[in-house]
């Protein structure tokens, strides 16, 4: 199946019995069709049509509330629904943020290296990257400064945990650290989180998302990386102010938010546990494959290569 083929129907093909190391997508296996299946059921024989209509701005309110929950727990921090934006998945968050909040020209820092795609998004922008080196702690904080002294960036872009592709984590002082330099050069904080849930053991460092109240944190998420890409369903938290934003943009205002329909359904999928199950899955099939993958890297590539033995998220550096 080619690209041109006008029956393609996913963005990678794979051929059978190969393993694509490239790219972050779970495998057939591991999407949950009989969840959905359900979840969707569930959802359309509720007497509530207004699932059909034009969505509130923010987002499904009983979507939220129940997103909220979810994340209040697996985050270890209180969540609130006023925090939560609805977006259609992590890279729609971040064109959007691009659109609010920059102007072509603006400069922007990433982590070098970084998700691939992302710098795509960024580029349709016309905005100016610069990269900062990762180290094994993330973003190097002496780059980092170094950096501001010579530039003003709008904001920084960062992958804080299991980061694609390195899957190094910040720990928590660095965290702390980058939003001081946020709040004094004056730029926002970018944290895309859609691994933050996606741990095999222990928990990561508190996410960006919980420090909305230094006023310039926009965090990014997905279902796509714990439920399935396909549903292009995410959300995004930050501030009120910052918020206002997203809310009166145009496209919230004439689309009428940016995924009821299927906000509906993955209010379902979390109400019924069947979110929290799959998740657990994930997290215990990744675990095994990451840790062969570690094993086989080690065999084959002992003295010629290091790598970072991944505690979370979907790849190894």
């Amino acid at each position: 199946m080619t690209a041109n083929d006008p029956l393609q129907t996913v963005q990678f093909s794979i051929a059978s019995g190969a393993i694509e190391l490239g790219i972050g997508q779970p495998g057939f296996d591991l999407l949950p069709l009989e969840i959905l299946n359900d979840a969707a059921q569930h959802r359309l024989t509720q007497p509530d049509p207004t699932i059909l209509q034009y969505g509130a701005a923010q987002g499904n309110g009983r979507f939220r509330v129940v997103l909220a929950n979810f994340l209040t727990e697996g985050y270890g921090t209180a969540v609130t629904p006023e925090s939560i934006f609805t977006t259609t998945g992590a890279s729609r968050g971040l064109d959007l943020i691009c659109t609010l909040f920059s102007q072509p020209g603006d400069v922007i820092f990433v982590e070098e290296p970084t998700y691939f795609l992302a710098l795509r998004v960024l580029a349709d922008h016309h905005l100016r990257i610069v990269g900062i080196p990762v180290d094994e702690n993330g973003i190097r904080l002496d780059s980092l400064r170094e950096a501001l002294g010579k530039h003003t960036p709008k904001f920084l872009y960062t992958i804080p945990t299991f980061q694609n592709p390195t899957a190094v984590t910040q720990p928590e002082n660095h965290r702390q650290e980058i939003i001081q330099l946020s709040q004094q050069y004056g730029f926002k904080i970018v944290a895309d989180e859609v691994y933050q849930l996606l741990y095999y053991q222990q928990p990561p460092p508190t996410p960006y998302a919980a420090y909305l109240d230094a006023g310039n944190i926009l965090s990014i998420n997905s279902f796509s990386k714990i439920l399935a890409p396909g549903l292009r369903l995410g959300w995004l938290q930050t501030s009120p102010d910052l918020m206002t934003r997203f809310t009166s943009a145009g496209i919230t205002q004439s689309g009428g938010g940016l995924n009821p329909f299927t906000s509906a359904i993955g209010q379902s999928v979390i109400e019924k546990g069947w979110q929290a199950e799959h998740l657990e899955k994930l997290k215990g099939v990744y675990k095994q494959r990451a840790d062969v993958l570690a094993t086989a890297v080690g065999t084959h590539f002992d003295g010629i290569a290091t790598y970072n033995q991944p505690n979370g998220g979907l790849f190894i550096w």
